[in-house]
């Protein structure tokens, strides 16, 4: 299984309109295969979007966006809103289940952790020890980890129900020694943003 990270940086202003585009063609898109996740950022860079469509792999991929591209199905038109685009293809840590529709939002933080060579497997393996403990605080979306665009790069995903709540998860659980991993692996850099589910998005 593969997933691609596909990242849209908007014109500001321009969020509900294009969420109304993508809303006009997703039921046709979704009879091609599914999606993965779909938000929006509250707290980070503004103005973006992040949608997220698993794959069983390249050639599922290819074939699939080439068939839609052909039927006329997708992509939604961003003409005069989208300025600049991502895609990164990732793979699942071996610790996470499949994306599944779930209402365990609405708030949505992606972390992005990266690596110095070499020591990617080596945090993988810390959070496989300690992820079943961490996961009875809040909900764990998923991990991730580069395959094809920037590497070294570790992404996940938590589930709050408010942004108290996450404060309040990411207190306990240093403070009782069980995030992060004891066996951590030092990191070069590491992002934050809170996302917000967009009403068609599979995670509410």
């Amino acid at each position: 299984m593969i997933y691609e990270f596909r990242t849209y940086d908007l014109k500001p202003g321009s969020l509900p309109v294009f969420g109304e585009r993508v809303l006009e063609k997703l039921d046709k898109r979704l009879e091609y295969s599914q999606l993965g996740g779909y938000f929006y950022t509250e707290i980070g860079p503004l103005n973006q979007v992040v949608h997220i469509w698993p794959y069983q792999d390249l050639n599922e991929r290819n074939q699939i966006r080439s068939k839609t591209l052909e039927d006329g199905i997708w992509p939604p038109d961003g003409t005069g809103i989208v300025e600049k685009l991502n895609s990164e293809i990732m793979l699942p840590a071996k610790f996470m289940d499949p994306l599944t529709p779930r209402s365990i939002g609405p708030i949505y933080e992606i972390r992005t952790y990266m690596f110095a060579q070499g020591d990617l497997p080596k945090a993988l393996t810390a959070w496989e020890k300690s992820i079943d403990e961490r996961k009875k605080y809040s909900p764990f979306v998923g991990c991730w980890y580069s395959d094809i665009g920037q590497l070294n790069k570790m992404v996940h995903i938590w589930a709050y129900s408010s942004l108290e709540h996450r404060a309040e998860t990411r207190k306990t659980v240093v403070e009782k020694g069980v995030w992060p991993p004891k066996d951590r692996t030092p990191l070069l850099s590491q992002e934050s943003k809170i996302l917000l589910p967009f009403e068609f998005s599979p995670l509410q």
